[in-house]
């Protein structure tokens, strides 16, 4: 079976190194923030301005003025920091993050991330902080389903899509597998629910 999204954040916030500094992307990604292990040592950056932001918050715990940049209610650990949002800007363009996780309408083998446009008229174009952090983190890590509605891979040869960055993806986290991706092309690391064989049948990248 595919992973739920739960699983697969389980699976991006095991692989990211103990006291990194980690900015999570809109939608799916800020779904790791719920499974990083309090002594992981990781302090994660919001783009609109928090350092040291903890898991969502619930119940009780939502104050509607202490939010990540995708408007989801969070909590905040022992130390958190707040700045404005140039300074956060700052952070993220001259190399301070370690990682960031972000979502993807098409990664390329070669590491290329489309995530802002699918070109299609009349959608509205919605590239945030995302080229800043494409190309401000020393690793981009992006976590999206595999495979479209369509069931067209998501993973491709070459984006059709206006790109994000160039070159700046080393790792996509998907419902169905764990692939590196660089110059020497796309190297599956682990499946979920499909073996690899049938997986490159599918891909035919």
């Amino acid at each position: 079976m595919p992973l739920s999204t739960d699983e697969l954040a389980a699976i991006v916030a095991r692989d990211i190194p103990a006291g990194s500094y980690v900015n999570l992307g809109i939608g799916q990604p800020t779904k790791v923030a719920d499974h990083l292990p309090r002594d992981s040592g990781v302090v994660l950056h919001t783009e609109n301005g928090m350092l040291n932001m903890g898991p969502a918050a619930s119940g009780d715990q939502i104050d509607p003025e202490l939010i990540n940049a995708g408007k989801v209610p969070v909590t905040e650990l022992p130390g958190a920091s707040y700045f404005h949002h140039a300074d956060s800007f700052a952070m993220m363009r001259g190399g301070h993050l370690d990682v960031c996780v972000l979502g993807a309408f098409q990664v390329s083998v070669t590491g290329d991330l489309a995530n802002w446009h699918t070109g299609k008229p009349g959608d509205i174009p919605a590239v945030g902080g995302a080229m800043d952090l494409a190309i401000g983190a020393k690793q981009v890590f992006v976590m999206m389903t595999l495979f479209d509605k369509q069931g067209r891979s998501k993973l491709v040869p070459t984006c059709t899509y206006p790109l994000t960055g160039i070159g700046c993806v080393s790792r996509v986290y998907t419902d169905v597998a764990v692939i590196d991706v660089g110059p020497g092309g796309a190297t599956v690391r682990e499946t979920f629910g499909i073996t690899a064989d049938e997986l490159r049948d599918r891909l035919a990248v």
